[in-house]
């Protein structure tokens, strides 16, 4: 299945989940926020949000600093 990731076409590996995703990627979900088709996602959220073909999934990073 074909998603828009950060706006580039990429592959989900096969993850049916946002969860399934962030874990293909190696993602760490203390880290990660994610938002699906505009909407941000709690991590809670994440194993029940389905993907589909065309979606688009945005990540971010957080990084603490000073």
């Amino acid at each position: 299945m074909t998603i828009s990731l950060n706006g580039e076409k990429a592959d989900a590996r096969g993850a049916k989940t946002v969860d399934e995703l962030a874990k293909r990627y190696e993602l760490s979900p203390q880290t990660t926020l994610i938002e699906h088709n505009g909407k941000a996602l709690h991590r809670r959220e994440w194993a029940e949000q389905a993907l589909v073909e065309g979606d688009r999934v945005e990540v971010l990073s957080v990084v603490a600093g000073g």
